[in-house]
């Protein structure tokens, strides 16, 4: 008898761990948002600040995107962050400038 219930119950537990699998809902892309994303083309001092951004704040927190905050509320918190990421003048207004041209 208690052959008959653990074999009954592993085919059950097989045949329902095989029916739940769920797909994850796929992404598309639609042309209104392809036409809607505003792509800037990098200039090399651009792409060094955007490699600066990236590399120096993800190191300590996920990278923010750029268009969350405006450009007087990025001044500060620049300014905050560039003793903690230990980056100089220069860098910061390379980041900056990355930054203020993906607004």
């Amino acid at each position: 008898m208690k052959l008959r219930i653990l074999t009954l119950t592993a085919v059950t537990l097989l045949i329902v761990s095989c029916g739940t699998k769920k797909a994850a809902p796929v992404a598309t892309a639609t042309p209104a948002a392809t036409e809607t994303a505003k792509t800037t083309e990098l200039t090399p001092a651009l792409a060094e600040g955007k490699n600066l951004y990236e590399n120096s704040c993800a190191r300590c927190h996920k990278l923010y995107d750029p268009k969350k905050f405006s450009q007087e509320d990025w001044k500060p918190i620049l300014v905050r962050m560039q003793k903690k990421a230990k980056v100089d003048d220069t860098q910061i207004a390379l980041i900056s400038n990355y930054i203020t041209s993906q607004l």
